[in-house]
């Protein structure tokens, strides 16, 4: 069997809607390592976008998963309920940064905890309005388009967005957006088209993913935080990306000093299974009422032992400490390339949640070409890596944070070479 073959017969099977990366179709996959129906070997660098925090098809993973099968796959919580739903929810009440007594529910896709934190916040504040940043990403469901920052390719074509749903500009100081300006936007926002005592939450990723791996300034979050106090609006934190040791924490939020109200959940959180969560202070995750929160598939009982195999893993393995030190090696590469690559504008991300960001030479104008180029000649030589920014010209490293120094270092070399072959080829 070829990969080309398989994709004329996508062509002819798939909504050209479902955009794909590359033409690479897997058969085997083990940590930081993938094989296709070809034989070819890959790193994977993608990580199935920020899911395998763990690495594919973890030991522990699939033995917790194994032994759930043997059981039951499927009852619908809401009808015949299970204690390891239960468990996952107590452990992550006790590890998500937020204080006082707190609840959970879990869903299946983070798009799905993003719209069920702004129903909550709706239901317990009375409100309609959310406000979200430029370049974020919620999700590809109405309300999570409507919140995410981006037109193309996430809007175009869709018609009306949900109501009641605003944008501050995210503030970037490279490219000449400062904090003081984004609470400025935010200010008239607040006199000219919103209400504040009508805006029910304010949603933020610490680390902005497929905007670009830009972390939140501390002063913007403190400002906000003080903000929502000081308006009754709650704080949305969405770790759907950041979350599960990625940031070289559990969660991006403890890089603050700030705690949200409500926290989104999803990717890394069962290892590779659909699994995401919302949890929140309890008197707000209780302002709906029985049945209106849940979902046929939520909290399917292989996701959740999935799950609990996941925290194990993080805190057996230590991977906060790990992805702090991959972290610092990748970013010493990429640092030790500035000198002969004047196109690096910047490198930047906490723990192993790092972004190189790519501009014409000697300027941060944003160049996604050499950006592309780049990623395609690593995937040449074995190497999968994601693009992401409102741009295009930024490369997001998620590998598994279980990766093998040995195969860790094999794709630095061919990242290094990479980027090293195709300026040489610009030039």
């Amino acid at each position: 069997m070829k990969n080309s073959e398989i994709a004329v017969r996508k062509n002819d099977a798939i909504s050209r809607g479902v955009g794909m990366t590359t033409q690479i179709y897997a058969a085997k996959a083990e940590n930081a390592e993938v094989w296709d129906v070809e034989g070819n070997r890959y790193i994977d660098f993608a990580g199935g976008i920020a899911v395998l925090n763990t690495g594919h098809r973890h030991p522990k993973v699939i033995e917790a998963v194994k032994k759930q099968l043997d059981c039951f796959t499927h009852t619908c919580h809401q009808v015949l309920p299970y204690e390891n739903y239960v468990a996952l929810a107590e452990r992550l009440n006790k590890i998500v940064p937020i204080a006082g007594p707190k609840k959970t529910i879990f869903t299946t896709t983070g798009a799905e905890a993003v719209e069920n934190a702004v129903k909550i916040a709706r239901c317990a504040t009375g409100r309609s309005a959310v406000i979200a940043f430029t370049g974020a990403f919620h999700g590809r469901t109405f309300m999570g388009m409507a919140l995410t920052g981006k037109v193309v390719p996430y809007k175009v074509g869709f018609g009306q967005m949900m109501g009641d749903v605003f944008h501050v500009p995210f503030p970037i100081e490279m490219h000449g957006i400062s904090v003081e300006e984004s609470l400025d936007v935010l200010d008239k926002l607040f006199k000219a088209d919103v209400d504040p005592k009508r805006v029910a939450a304010i949603i933020l990723e610490p680390v902005q993913g497929e905007g670009g791996f830009y972390e939140v300034p501390r002063a913007l979050m403190k400002a906000v935080r003080q903000l929502c106090d000081e308006h009754g609006i709650l704080l949305i934190a969405d770790e759907v990306q950041t979350g599960f040791a990625r940031t070289g924490k559990i969660f991006g939020m403890e890089n603050y000093d700030v705690q949200p109200d409500l926290m989104t959940m999803a990717k890394s959180l069962a290892g590779g299974f659909p699994l995401s969560a919302v949890t929140g202070r309890a008197d707000l995750m209780d302002a709906p009422g029985p049945g209106g929160l849940g979902g046929t598939y939520a909290g399917n009982p292989l996701a959740i032992a999935a799950s609990h195999a996941v925290l194990d893993v993080i805190e057996e393995e230590n991977l906060c400490d790990r992805a702090n030190q991959l972290g610092a090696r990748l970013k010493q590469r990429l640092e030790a390339l500035r000198a002969d690559i004047p196109q690096i504008s910047d490198i930047r991300g906490p723990g192993f949640m790092v972004a190189v960001e790519f501009g014409h030479a000697g300027s941060v104008k944003p160049d996604a070409e050499l950006t592309n180029a780049i990623r395609l000649k690593a995937l040449e030589k074995g190497l999968i890596l994601l693009t992401c920014g409102v741009y295009g010209n930024v490369i997001r490293f998620l590998s598994p944070i279980t990766i093998q120094d040995e195969v860790f270092n094999e794709a630095l070399d061919i990242l290094e070479a990479s980027i090293r072959e195709v300026v040489g080829e610009k030039k």
